[in-house]
């Protein structure tokens, strides 16, 4: 993070603040059982939630964080893809970094609040952020991808989301996608045959946003890519290998590995014969000098 192209990106500083860990961050790691929520009424206009809620964020500011409270970590703006050191996923643009170390943070999840309440996502219960995942696989509710970090749980069902997800909302304009308005549909809504315009794709899971003018529907996975600065530095979304390419690799490089030792081996074997004959060639040659 020292190269010339990061220090042109970086500010002047302006100011410091700290950024302290909630004592539930770490408790109660385990995620409670499901309950049932069916009568409980949606509000006509739920409360708006302020996120993140920390001071307002300036390029060069610095902040001291929890997560990593050896260094201090500047907000700066970079073209590059990373993975956030928080909640473990893919991020570009503004992020929290630190010029000591290669620590980095999504800005959202550098300055995520504790709680959030009555959030759209999720308005039924509080939701805390914890900093380390559950025992065993769990994944978000919005996108349906693995907590492997941060995350805002609820204490009162299972519901759990990123905070890339948190910053999403039941209505959206992502103008460098559609045009129009989105929204969000039901969480218990099928969405297997809904073709996304944003990967050309259809998911079995996850939420969706669907146009209120037209038939445009978009991932929520996808629509996480303009928040978290993928889409705004053209970077595509990082998929898994596919099953065969990656055997055919692995096999690949186990071929290259045992030929490259049987090649050490002919080769050791040959020096090791050459040895033996220099050495035999040694011990002729010195009992004719005896006998003369």
């Amino acid at each position: 993070m020292k190269g010339s192209n990061y220090k042109a990106n970086t500010i002047k500083k302006s100011r410091t603040f700290q950024l302290t860990k909630s004592p539930t961050m770490d408790y109660n790691n385990q995620l409670p059982a499901r309950t049932a929520t069916t009568n409980i009424q949606a509000p006509k206009k739920p409360a708006v939630v302020e996120f993140p809620t920390s001071p307002q964020l300036i390029f060069g500011e610095e902040m001291l964080h929890f997560g990593h409270p050896r260094h201090p970590l500047s907000l700066v703006k970079l073209p590059d893809l990373f993975t956030c050191a928080g909640c473990k996923e893919y991020g570009s643009g503004k992020r929290f970094v630190c010029q000591q170390c290669d620590f980095q943070l999504h800005d959202f999840c550098a300055s995520a609040p504790p709680t959030l309440k009555a959030h759209p996502l999720h308005y039924q219960h509080q939701l805390i952020l914890f900093s380390k995942p559950v025992k065993g696989q769990s994944k978000c509710d919005v996108c349906n991808k693995p907590c492997k970090g941060y995350a805002y749980r609820c204490s009162a069902c299972s519901f759990q989301m990123h905070p890339c997800c948190a910053m999403l909302k039941t209505e959206m304009s992502l103008l460098l996608a559609h045009a129009h308005t989105l929204r969000l549909q039901p969480a218990d809504q099928h969405n297997n045959d809904v073709h996304c315009g944003e990967c050309n794709r259809k998911r079995s899971s996850g939420r969706v946003y669907h146009c209120t003018y037209c038939g445009y529907h978009i991932h929520a996975v996808c629509a996480k890519d303009f928040i978290n600065g993928l889409r705004e530095n053209g970077i595509k979304p990082i998929e898994k290998p596919n099953n065969m390419l990656g055997t055919a690799a692995r096999l690949a490089s186990q071929v290259m590995i045992d030929f490259i030792g049987g090649l050490i081996e002919g080769l050791a074997e040959g020096v090791g014969q050459v040895i033996v004959q220099d050495a035999a060639k040694g011990r002729s040659n010195a009992a004719r000098r005896s006998g003369n």
